[in-house]
């Protein structure tokens, strides 16, 4: 070998890459590659231009996932802006947003801004925004939502009340009274 694999580097910093070459590389002639500005590489040249990216929609903020066949039992979620259920969650959590899939459980009490149930919730969920129930979805226990969506197959029962507030605070819809 002519030129040591891990030889000096010029500190040059390289700006563009000829189409079909790396520097440094294979190529016969890496010293010249490496100090010519218009065959060196940088990171901008290698990045994708913005409209060539697809990128996933910004949920902004933490995520948990409890993943098929995992039980997660006897704890309180914080500070957690998405919940995803897949396996079985016995819990009590305040949440930005809760997703429960076909497979997925969700046991306890949840205050919730958004809940899309797939799948089943047992026991107090208070929903500040919306509540959307699909035809494989299945939810009983205390319910309090700000809007209700129940799509054709999706099963709601327990004590259903409009307004995700108590009734202390004035909100509007149907109210228990204790007696």
């Amino acid at each position: 070998m002519a030129t040591p694999f891990f030889g000096k580097r010029d500190n040059e910093t390289p700006t563009s890459v000829r189409p079909g070459t790396v520097p440094g590389y294979g190529n016969a002639n890496t010293s010249s590659t490496l100090s010519s500005a218009s065959n060196a590489v940088s990171p901008q040249s290698v990045a994708k231009p913005a409209s060539d990216v697809v990128s996933a929609p910004k949920e902004g903020g933490s995520k948990l996932t409890v993943g098929p066949n995992i039980k997660l039992k006897g704890v309180e979620i914080t500070d957690c802006d998405t919940l995803v259920v897949e396996g079985l969650v016995e819990a009590t959590m305040d949440s930005r947003v809760m997703q429960i899939s076909e497979q997925g459980a969700f046991k306890g009490s949840a205050e919730i801004d958004v809940a899309e149930i797939r799948g089943e919730f047992s026991g107090d969920l208070t929903v500040r925004q919306k509540l959307v129930i699909y035809s494989t979805g299945k939810v009983t226990g205390t319910i309090r939502y700000g809007k209700l969506v129940v799509e054709e197959g999706g099963q709601l029962s327990g004590e259903i009340l409009f307004g995700a507030k108590p009734a202390s605070q004035g909100t509007s819809g149907l109210q228990a009274v204790a007696g």
